[in-house]
């Protein structure tokens, strides 16, 4: 091998790792981009890659079985599996003296120079030692004392890869490499030999080393993958505002708390109205304040009364969230003591029917009595009196 060849190569190869390295010192402080460890990920940077190796030459090339090589290729990832290099390498080869003139080798040589194209394809993770293929297709030429020329050459291999820095990969490979040369062993010597005779080319096995070296700033780390939202929340299960209507149905989001609402889920003023729940005159009579007794306190028809006092037990069962204060009125008639015991007991009997009916008292303020304040009707007329004879369910809002 011609060792200022060889002294060149080395040089080379240690001036790119030289330089990759320097790249990575010159990175500004806290750059985890540009840290010496391996990166796990494909990175399709440019890379030199210096070899060295050896030949173990096919054995009719009349010449030594063995020699040096070295090269230089430049390629890049195009995928995390596939690398494509452009190269080229030479070796330089001693010519044997062939029988007639001894045998051994003589002082002549040939030099063999290579360029050509060579794809690997890689199995495993990136920062694992991960095996490949190579196959490459190269012209080769060669130059000897007797001929000087050009020829087609084909490669195969296997090689192993190990990522060591961010920037830099070792590799090793082995393979054969056929060159349809028919040539460059054309020495007279051999002539009758018969090993050059109607030969069409020479398969040599080959042993390589290479350092990788990428140029340029590493890739940055892929952004982690952003979740995706999760899904919206079904607003018919949804309620913010708590006033019992989904947010689905409510067109007026973000009520009050206790805010008594309609069905749309806006305000609504519950109306409890008792009109028509109507008293007998002086009744119901002191002991006899019974829910079971109402009827015998009650105007005739009776059963009118009753009827709007169980649409006011539906209405509260409808709106669980109402309150109401239980209030009793009189008429004019009478001193207004007894009217204020009157309308007690008045009070107190609607309160026990309510309670009797499924109400929950704690939903009842009471019961309590006005006597013949706030009339309705006027205390001149049997009419007016009537109506003054009464019990009210007063919503608090």
């Amino acid at each position: 091998m011609n060792r200022k060849g060889l002294y060149f190569l080395i040089a080379l190869a240690l001036g790119g790792v030289g330089a990759v390295h320097a790249q990575d010192a010159a990175a500004p402080a806290g750059d985890t981009s540009a840290s010496t460890a391996p990166v796990s990920s494909f990175d399709d940077r440019w890379y030199i890659a210096p070899t060295v190796g050896g030949y173990y030459n096919d054995d009719k090339r009349n010449t030594n079985s063995r020699q040096f090589y070295y090269g230089l290729g430049f390629g890049k990832f195009f995928t995390p599996n596939l690398s494509i290099d452009l190269f080229v390498d030479r070796t330089k080869r001693k010519i044997d003296r062939g029988p007639a003139n001894g045998g051994g080798q003589g002082d002549s040589s040939w030099a063999n120079n290579n360029v050509g194209v060579a794809a690997r394809y890689y199995v495993g993770d990136w920062n694992a030692f991960r095996p490949y293929l190579l196959a490459g297709v190269l012209g080769s030429h060669h130059n000897n004392p007797y001929d000087s020329g050009w020829s087609p050459a084909a490669e195969l291999g296997v090689g192993v890869s190990k990522t060591v820095t961010d920037s830099t990969d070792v590799r090793l490979e082995a393979g054969y490499r056929y060159d349809w040369d028919d040539k460059t062993s054309e020495n007279p010597a051999f002539a009758s030999t018969g090993n050059n005779s109607n030969r069409n080319g020479y398969g040599d096995a080959f042993l390589g080393l290479s350092i990788v070296s990428r140029f340029g700033a590493p890739p940055a780390a892929p952004a982690p993958a952003v979740a995706p939202p999760p899904p919206a929340p079904d607003c018919s299960t949804m309620d913010s505002d708590h006033d019992g209507v989904n947010d689905c149905d409510d067109k007026c989001p973000n009520t009050p708390a206790g805010t008594i609402v309609g069905p749309d889920g806006c305000p609504q003023k519950v109306v409890i109205d008792l009109r028509g729940v109507n008293f007998k005159f002086d009744f119901p009579k002191k002991g006899h304040v019974k829910a079971s007794e109402i009827g015998k306190a009650l105007a005739i028809p009776t059963a009118d009364s009753l009827a709007v006092l169980n649409q006011a037990v539906d209405t509260l069962q409808r709106y669980p969230q109402v309150h109401v204060t239980v209030a009793g009125y009189t008429d004019s008639k009478g001193t207004d003591a007894y009217n204020q015991s009157l309308s007690e007991r008045r009070a107190q009997i609607v309160y026990d029917y309510l309670t009797s009916h499924g109400i929950d008292a704690s939903r009842l303020d009471g019961p309590i009595g006005h006597g013949k304040n706030d009339p309705i009707g006027d205390n001149a007329t049997d009419a007016g009196r009537a109506q003054n004879r009464r019990t009210e369910l007063q919503v608090k809002q």
